[in-house]
């Protein structure tokens, strides 16, 4: 593996670290960034299909859809159909007559680059103090005392459930890449002729691992099923994420989305793993547990 991949990917972790150990706007600002350099990378795949989505409209919308998921997230869920429909707006008062694939280009833009990942601040957001844990606060020091404590399951829901999914997805990547560069033969998909059933096999597999430690350690109710579960759902909601990205990149017939990041590509290249798996243990945590734990 090349240095350059290592490093990019040593410090793509300590920053994903240090913004979800921070929470509030921390968390946002990185987001925001992500979700900026992501759909700007998206519709240059677009442009390169000879479309005129509302890229400049569905971006602005995007980031709005962020500021308003780390203040309320129950407000989140109307942005969508706002924006959709304002974006619909937009391109029909162009000079030039908005097509089919053009609206389509441009809602599927909000929807899987905007949307799907603002669900990443609202899982942070969860049983959050706040929404600005400045350093000077007490937050870090109370989040060390949990931890030496020993008892996990007292520090916030969102916290938790970030991290976790966090290390099952990069469990699940370092998994699947290294038996499917060594041990793979059988070819998983068209889509993606690198990528192998063994490696996806194993990625699965080993994100499944972490979450059944997570879910012992974070003492969820029904173990140990409800730690197979959340660990098959990131690990083949990843899978899944891996796969669209790249049928969208052959589709416009590109290797990679960008080159922002060394040895990686662009954001869409390492961060697609992570598009489909946020709504998910999202869902899981604030509605399938809850439910469990009552029964």
């Amino acid at each position: 593996m090349p240095w350059s991949r290592i490093i990019s990917g040593i410090i793509a972790i300590a920053l994903a670290m240090s913004a979800t150990l921070l929470g509030g706007w921390y968390f946002t600002v990185l987001f925001a960034v992500i979700i900026f350099l992501g759909q700007r990378e998206y519709f240059d795949l677009v442009l390169a299909k000879g479309m005129a989505p509302a890229a400049k409209t569905t971006i602005v919308v995007s980031q709005v859809l962020l500021v308003i998921c780390t203040i309320d997230g129950n407000l989140a869920d109307a942005v969508m159909p706002v924006a959709g429909t304002f974006i619909c707006f937009y391109l029909l008062f162009q000079p030039k007559m908005a097509t089919i694939a053009d609206i389509s280009a441009s809602i599927l833009g909000l929807f899987y680059t905007g949307y799907l990942p603002s669900y990443w601040v609202r899982l942070r957001s969860l049983d959050n103090t706040g929404t600005t844990n400045l350093p000077t606060s007490d937050y870090l020091s109370e989040l060390l005392d949990i931890v030496h404590q020993g008892d996990f399951s007292l520090l916030p829901q969102g916290l938790t459930a970030t991290l976790l999914t966090f290390l099952c997805i990069w469990a699940s990547d370092i998994g699947a890449y290294v038996v499917g560069k060594f041990f793979g033969k059988t070819p998983l998909s068209e889509i993606s002729p690198r990528k192998t059933v063994e490696g996806a096999v194993f990625g699965v597999f080993a994100s499944v691992v972490i979450a059944l430690l997570g879910s012992y350690y974070l003492k969820w109710t029904k173990f140990p099923f409800t730690g197979v579960a959340i660990g098959l759902l990131i690990g083949i909601a990843g899978l899944l994420g891996d796969l669209t990205e790249s049928m969208l990149k052959r589709d416009a017939g590109v290797k990679d989305s960008g080159q922002l990041i060394p040895g990686h590509g662009g954001i869409l290249d390492r961060t697609d793993s992570y598009i489909f798996t946020a709504p998910l243990v999202y869902y899981f945590v604030t509605l399938l547990l809850p439910l469990l734990t009552n029964h």
